[in-house]
């Protein structure tokens, strides 16, 4: 048995992964990293950067992606709690504009595997909440770009028993970015 499970989610690119854990009466163990291991579960990307966020409850960052240098990400909470949101921005998906969300939370130690082709976000549930994201390609803030996180069009189901809507913590950049219909993908579906 490998070291991790692939659980599918309705796109069939983005994945639920689930470490094996090692519990004892002294704590746990996990690897939360294993390339050879992941790959047996369908991840072959090369992963270049490893990145930290620290958010209060009620913040909201993305929904992000670059438009070059495309970033695939594998995303877990080290501390806290996360409702996590992908979007498919892929042109001709039969899925374009659609999205899902998963609560991952450090009671929980479950990564989001998230390909090229999505947009990217999530709502801190819980104060002091470290999320960790490795990607396979160097940030690049020339190409940084994103959707609106509360676009109707996307008709994102925020848990909104956290907060009020007016009080989400977005960062002006965030605030600001364009609506879906707004934008000009840059990724195309492939059939696998």
């Amino acid at each position: 048995m490998g070291k991790f499970k692939r659980i599918a989610t309705v796109f069939s690119d983005v994945a639920v992964i689930r470490p094996t854990v090692f519990e004892d009466d002294r704590g746990f163990f996990l690897e939360t990293y294993n390339r050879e291991e992941l790959a047996g579960v369908g991840i072959l990307e090369e992963f270049v950067q490893d990145n930290i966020s620290h958010s209060k409850k009620g913040v909201v960052r993305g929904l992000h992606y670059q438009a070059k240098k495309a970033q695939c990400k594998l995303v877990r909470v080290l501390q806290g709690k996360i409702f996590d949101v992908v979007v498919d921005i892929r042109k001709g998906s039969k899925t374009y504009g659609q999205h899902i969300g998963i609560e991952l939370s450090s009671d929980d130690p479950c990564m989001l595997y998230i390909p090229i082709g999505f947009a990217h976000g999530f709502m801190a549930l819980a104060d002091n909440t470290d999320v960790m994201y490795k990607v396979t390609d160097y940030y690049a803030p020339e190409y940084d770009a994103g959707i609106r996180w509360n676009d109707p069009d996307l008709g994102i189901s925020w848990p909104l028993e956290y907060y009020e809507i007016r009080d989400a913590i977005v960062s002006p950049k965030d605030a600001v970015l364009p609506m879906l219909k707004d934008i000009q993908s840059p990724f195309s579906y492939q059939e696998k």
